[in-house]
């Protein structure tokens, strides 16, 4: 609300006059700027019908600075006239006797508040050449309201049970109800804050010029899951204690022959530079069906297509989507999570180049402190794990896998034998508490948290 005295000396002045005054001339008579009344008024309306206000619009030319500037000391043409030495110049040099600053003259009549004076046609050339402005000025004229008073009392906005018990609501004036005022925005749905910084993930990938790779497909079959990836069909990820198999499908029988033939031969023979694995390769076994347990599955899928193609070229996909996981659930295991993965496919791709993406990619997180340690995986040689520092728990933490997949994942796809893919994987969590988590944790829950307890809680798992 504005000052009282503003207001009470608002009212007086309304109190004075017949019919009604403008509020420019209240400015103008209390000596304040025009904006100053017009927050008075509206603090006054706000009272109940002590006022009324009406608003209104006029417009009036205004000097610019530069047409100030001539009003002052006359038009560039009558200064160059007097800026001709006593001794005078040649009829040659100079044509004119003596000028009349009729520019100087229009100005000042404009200063003086005399623009009606000047025709339409004078104040657009002096407009033109940016000497004069029109200005639109928006006032109210201000009536005696129904409960007019040129004293100011403060309305009561709620009835008090003091009030009721000692009678006062009696004496009290009460503000009245505006029915058409918006309430309280109800509660409603929101995002998931794994969904919106998923959102952050997807649009640092398409920054990057990656392609988002189609995941729609939760179910997969072991061949596409395990076998495409080079990882045997003995490694302990696919006994039943840690993959989820389907009972009905059961099996998937459709692949392409000529892929499922060379894949077969380099997990029981070798080939491609590699001595494989050295076992009995079993179709059965491949066309198991599962829930996928990593969306590398999907990777796999798409290097197979881009292999098909009649001439290679480079590419960069990723994806961000659920997996799945046959664990046993407790504080810090879960049985479905969200992988983040990237791929990136080239001649001549190297271990320096994942270790740029990966800075380039994390920078774009606000996460800038980095360290690889080399690791082991069953599809990439060699492949690395990612850590960052984690402030809150004042250590380094891991935040996801990567490496090179191995020629013996990529050769029998078809692909050329110089191309390299990079790829990386992370958990959709844990990067995303590494961030933002411990703080919003600490907001929300409203006192102090263990957080070890939370980076080791199922939200914030890691799996590669």
């Amino acid at each position: 609300m504005a000052d009282t005295g503003i207001l009470e000396s608002l009212l007086r002045l309304v109190d004075k006059v017949d019919g009604g005054i403008d509020s420019q001339v209240v400015a103008s008579s209390l000596g304040v700027d025009h904006q100053v009344v017009v927050g008075a008024v509206k603090s006054v309306q706000a009272l109940g019908e002590v006022i009324e206000a009406e608003q209104r619009s006029s417009k009036h030319w205004e000097l610019t600075g530069e047409g100030q500037e001539i009003a002052e000391q006359g038009s560039h043409e009558a200064r160059v006239f007097k800026a001709i030495p006593e001794e005078g110049l040649s009829q040659s040099q100079l044509m004119v006797e003596s000028i009349e600053d009729v520019v100087r003259k229009k100005l000042q009549q404009v200063q003086m508040g005399h623009s009606s004076q000047l025709e339409e046609k004078e104040k657009n050339e002096l407009k033109k050449r940016k000497l004069l402005t029109e200005v639109t000025v928006k006032s109210y004229w201000i009536t005696k309201g129904s409960n007019f008073s040129t004293i100011i009392t403060k309305q009561e906005t709620e009835l008090t049970p003091e009030m009721i018990a000692s009678g006062s609501w009696k004496e009290k004036k009460f503000k009245p109800y505006n029915f058409d005022a918006m309430g309280v925005a109800p509660d409603s749905g929101h995002l998931h804050p794994l969904m919106k910084v998923r959102t952050q993930f997807r649009q640092i990938f398409l920054e990057m010029g990656f392609t988002e790779m189609p995941t729609n497909n939760f179910i997969e079959s072991s061949f596409w899951n395990f076998d495409s990836l080079f990882q045997p069909q003995q490694h302990p990820a696919r006994d039943q204690h840690d993959t989820f198999f389907l009972s009905d499908p059961a099996v998937a029988h459709d692949f392409p022959q000529d892929y499922l033939e060379r894949v077969k031969k380099v997990h029981s023979e070798g080939g491609y530079g590699s001595q494989g694995y050295k076992y009995d390769w079993k179709i059965e076994e491949a066309q198991k069906n599962i829930l996928r347990t990593h969306t590398t599955a999907v990777s796999a899928r798409m290097l197979y297509k881009l292999a098909q193609q009649e001439e290679f070229t480079p590419v960069k996909y990723f994806s961000i989507d659920r997996v799945f996981r046959n664990e046993t659930l407790d504080a810090t295991h879960l049985a479905e999570f969200h992988q983040i993965e990237g791929v990136v496919a080239d001649y001549g791709l190297t271990l320096g180049d994942l270790m740029g993406v990966l800075h380039q990619f994390f920078t774009k997180l606000g996460i800038t402190k980095l360290r690889f340690k080399p690791a082991y995986n069953p599809y990439t040689e060699p492949s690395m794990e990612v850590f960052s520092y984690h402030k809150g728990l004042n250590k380094w933490v891991e935040v996801g896998n990567s490496g090179v997949f191995r020629p013996e994942m990529l050769l029998p796809m078809g692909l050329p034998e110089g191309v390299s893919v990079i790829a990386w994987g992370l958990s959709l969590e844990r990067p995303t508490m590494i961030k933002y988590g411990i703080n919003n944790i600490r907001e929300l829950v409203g006192h102090k948290v263990n957080l070890q307890m939370v980076y080791d809680s199922p939200v914030c798992r890691l799996d590669s």
